[in-house]
């Protein structure tokens, strides 16, 4: 290779690199478009009923934040109730377990005694985890203000995006040379139309799991019922594992009031999650995004393992764009076109250099049929 060549090839490095270094920062602006790709949609609803731009904007915002705001009352303040109650059934059940452990030996045979547990001594082998949890629960309260703050960052960039959302477009769109423009134009009017489909698609799910959820919740009398199932909705945004993560806590308030009530709400969940994934899920997706779930799953095996909880959570809507960048650019614009040009070149070579061709052809039709098979830049 020469100079430029190896140049070239520094550069391409130093940026693959420095673009790891950032892939946080990547994410997070990720996030704010897909964010605002949304309010953006939903505003534009808003303005084909006549609104002007600027209020349907704080419209769509305003209801945005009404949501959040409300998600949160309705979590926070039930599981705040209910860990507090945790904190002291949870002693009373060890004090209930001892005691039956020391009737148990006076009723087996002294032989067994010793095979039996002390809950003390475990108490007291548990002792350093138990001091290790409590000394991480420092790192816990940082690591929650720093999601505070890139929470805050990715609402900052989301309402820069939507003051000006076609001002970006053609920042993004003038890095790629002047003949690709209008096709990236078109690519990423896809990607508009196919995250606005994913956001719908997830929105109609969470509703019908909520809604599954909570009336199976209410029949089987477990508290805090309406919680669980806002939670139960909202983490089926996380596919295969967010139905899980949302168990833990349904559980473990089932078992506050009776062992069988959180048998059957694993039972219930085992249920609304073969409904949602076999009925609800692919039918809904199949209207809106076209994925495999083998590509959803191997998607969210490679983001959570290159990029942390941030990139299992967002890694539905990456790989939707990245299935559209693939099949726009590497697809159709390359490996459909691998061998187009070199056949037309190869027919251009036999029209030049066929005797009979110049005798069968008129001179003027046979250049024209030349400029005809080259190929033509957009």
């Amino acid at each position: 290779m020469n100079l430029g060549q190896w140049i070239g090839l520094i550069a391409i490095v130093l940026s693959l690199y420095i673009l790891w270094q950032i892939k946080e920062v990547l994410l997070l602006m990720f996030a704010a478009v897909v964010l605002a790709t949304t309010l953006n949609r939903l505003a534009k609803r808003f303005q084909h009923l006549g609104m002007k731009r600027g209020f349907a904007v704080l419209l769509s915002v305003a209801l945005f934040f009404v949501a959040v705001v409300v998600f949160f009352l309705l979590i926070v303040p039930p599981f705040a109730q209910q860990f507090h109650e945790l904190t002291y059934r949870v002693p009373q059940g060890l004090e209930r377990f001892n005691s039956w452990l020391d009737e148990m030996k006076t009723r087996v045979p002294s032989q067994l005694v010793p095979y039996i547990p002390d809950l003390n001594s475990l108490i007291q082998q548990a002792q350093p985890f138990i001091n290790r949890v409590l000394g991480s629960s420092f790192a816990f309260v940082s690591s929650s203000l720093e999601v505070v703050l890139k929470v805050l960052l990715v609402l900052v960039w989301t309402g820069m995006l939507l003051a000006d959302p076609i001002a970006y477009r053609k920042v993004f769109i003038r890095i790629f040379p002047s003949f690709y423009r209008r096709r990236v134009e078109g690519i990423l009017n896809q990607c508009e139309v196919s995250l606005g489909g994913w956001v719908t698609g997830a929105l109609i799910a969470m509703g019908v799991v909520g809604l599954m959820s909570v009336i199976g919740l209410s029949i089987l009398g477990v508290k805090a019922a309406l919680a669980l199932a806002v939670l139960a909705g909202f983490l089926n945004l996380i596919p295969n594992l967010g139905p899980t993560l949302s168990l833990v806590p349904a559980m473990a308030i089932a078992l506050l009031d009776a062992p069988w009530k959180s048998l059957a709400v694993l039972i219930l969940y085992f249920i609304i999650q073969q409904i949602e994934s076999n009925f609800i899920t692919p039918y809904v997706m199949a209207q809106q995004v076209s994925l495999l779930p083998a590509v959803t799953l191997i998607s969210q095996l490679f983001f959570v393992t290159f990029f942390g909880f941030l990139g299992l959570f967002l890694a539905l809507p990456l790989t939707v764009v990245a299935k559209i960048w693939v099949q726009e650019v590497l697809i159709k614009d390359v490996l459909d076109e691998w061998g187009t040009h070199h056949s037309q070149d190869t027919e251009v070579v036999i029209v030049s250099n066929s005797p009979s061709n110049h005798n069968d052809w008129p001179e003027e039709n046979s250049a024209t049929s030349v400029e005809d098979t080259l190929p033509k830049e957009d």
